[in-house]
């Protein structure tokens, strides 16, 4: 099965080179998207001899994910796995979310939570309100609807490519499950963020992230 790794990535220079030569341990093709980075992301991928696409102007998650789902479509990839440039997705699970792909799934997730509890920090808050609302909409319960670390198969690239215009990942995935496709949760771990600051750090940008997922979830999706 032909798999290509999308990364997308801004401003995340500092963990680029330890996740790229832990991807290359594993011989899976990847390209990394530089969502016009305003760091030296570019330069250093040049320099290291990574597969990198720079994007002219700066399009956001949703945006830098449909380029690569585009890419995959055009280049017929089989299996595209999203992973974070911010060092969290481990390359170790990539092979368990193929597995799940090679036996029929549309588009599996790489959950944290199957196994393990979610804490009540203001991050899992939302986590849950969003499960609560995925279930609501679908009849399906989920267990971590805003992971980036995402399978997608061929049916699911084609869907994506083409037609995408979701807000964020659980958004997407309550779309997916609606429209039939056959979805999956598998348990991973991630490890905390290795330099850098997360999106959500800033509480004005995470209540505008679930502001906007809500939105799309009860009325778009």
């Amino acid at each position: 099965m032909r798999t290509l790794i999308i990364i997308p990535a801004f401003n995340e220079s500092k963990n680029l080179k330890a996740l790229i030569e832990d991807i290359e341990a594993f011989s899976y093709d990847y390209l990394i998207i530089n969502d016009k980075s305003t760091d030296n992301t570019s330069d250093l991928c040049k320099k290291e001899g990574f597969n990198i696409l720079n994007l002219p102007v700066n399009l956001g998650i949703a945006g830098v994910t449909r380029v690569g789902f585009k890419y995959a479509y055009d280049n017929n990839y089989d299996c595209v796995i999203c992973i974070d440039g911010d060092g969290q997705h481990q390359p170790k699970y990539v092979a368990p979310l193929i597995k799940e792909i090679e036996n029929g799934y549309d588009y599996v997730v790489g959950s944290r939570f199957i196994d393990e509890k979610k804490s009540f920090s203001s991050r899992m808050i939302g986590s849950r309100i969003l499960c609560f609302l995925i279930k609501l909409k679908s009849g399906v319960k989920v267990t971590d609807p805003t992971s980036g670390m995402r399978a997608l198969g061929k049916k699911t690239i084609a869907e994506f490519a083409k037609e995408m215009n979701f807000y964020a990942e659980p958004d997407a995935l309550c779309y997916l499950i609606r429209k039939g496709f056959k979805v999956k949760e598998v348990q991973v771990e991630m490890l905390d963020r290795q330099e850098g600051s997360s999106y959500f750090v800033n509480p004005f940008k995470a209540i505008k992230f679930m502001i906007g997922v809500i939105i799309s979830i009860l009325f778009a999706r």
